[in-house]
């Protein structure tokens, strides 16, 4: 089955597409798609995930709704991964 995983700003960046197509076997969880993500880029090694799940500061999606890393993908999900986003004058 295939997902389709959106890659924003320094991910994309990394990885070179702003969207990918992934063939996925019955039974991968969101935290398998990303631990696969990272081993297939090594730019993103470390980013994704940690011992404890993924960063505070990294928003993954899964469909629309912050991602719970051990549910189950199916057929046409959309996995969207954003890095930390920083802002303000400084002031």
């Amino acid at each position: 089955m295939e997902v389709e995983l959106r890659l924003f700003a320094t991910f994309r960046e990394r990885v070179g597409e702003r969207t990918l197509d992934r063939a996925v076997a019955p039974g991968t969880t969101v935290r398998d798609l990303l631990a696969a993500l990272e081993a297939d880029y090594p730019a993103l090694d470390g980013e994704l995930l940690d011992g404890e799940g993924t960063p505070p500061s990294v928003a993954v999606l899964h469909d629309g709704k912050r991602a719970d890393l051990d549910a189950e993908l199916t057929p046409d999900d959309r996995v969207s991964i954003c890095p930390p986003v920083t802002g303000g004058n400084g002031t």
